[in-house]
């Protein structure tokens, strides 16, 4: 197992894909002293059901490249293990499922393929940090009662919590693809050489679905 990895979810290879920069992944690759991982559920969503629409072929052929490629790849485990990821999964997707309550009744906020990610840097002996541009997500590991407010205003109603779910999300690691542009800028692999090229890329990213707010992209370009 390597040392360490980036475990994807399928929102910001879509990301990569739709705006045509799956060729900023390959140099990050090679840059990268471990794996790009995905889990089934993510190929099944990236790659498998696009394959049989017209609408996202051609983002579907261009990701099937990569893991045609061993750019990004399934992980290396056990039978054992992958039962073991199966549970994990379902124990993730129950409590993070249960956490927050709107009259009572549970919200629903990951689904299968979230909670497969992190299922998977569960089992491996490695480093592992995911790859996620959904928000819910990401606050719910970061600050989930910031979540619970954000939930609440959008709702407009009162939202309980069962607050000692909140620890069990801690402990995961998560980065956007707004920073893997930054990486990539820093270490020179934006092929366009414009000064607004890095700009660029942040806020087509931001467009296309990652979380981001103009604020942030303004301190990525200070850093």
């Amino acid at each position: 197992m390597p040392k360490k990895c980036l475990t994807f979810d399928s929102g910001p290879l879509i990301n990569f894909a739709m705006n045509g920069i799956l060729p900023l992944l390959k140099k990050l690759k090679k840059e990268f002293d471990g794996d790009f991982l995905i889990t089934k559920e993510v190929k099944r969503e990236i790659i498998d059901y696009p394959l049989t629409t017209k609408k996202y072929e051609l983002e579907a052929l261009q990701i099937q490249e990569l893991f045609d490629d061993n750019i990004i790849k399934y992980a290396d485990i056990t039978n054992e293990e992958v039962d073991d990821l199966r549970i994990k999964r379902e124990e993730i997707m129950n409590i993070a499922n249960n956490t927050f309550f709107m009259k009572n009744k549970p919200i629903h906020l990951l689904d299968k393929g979230e909670c497969a990610v992190m299922a998977l840097s569960k089992i491996l002996d490695c480093k592992c940090t995911l790859v996620i541009d959904e928000r819910t997500a990401r606050m719910l590991c970061e600050n989930p009662e910031n979540l619970r407010k954000l939930l609440q205003k959008k709702l407009h109603t009162n939202i309980t919590s069962k607050k000692e779910n909140y620890g069990f999300f801690k402990d995961f690691k998560i980065i956007r693809s707004t920073e893997l542009i930054y990486i990539a800028h820093k270490k020179g692999l934006i092929q366009l050489k414009d000064n607004r090229a890095y700009e660029a890329h942040l806020y087509a990213i931001k467009y296309r679905g990652c979380s981001i707010s103009e604020d942030e992209i303004e301190e990525m370009k200070r850093l």
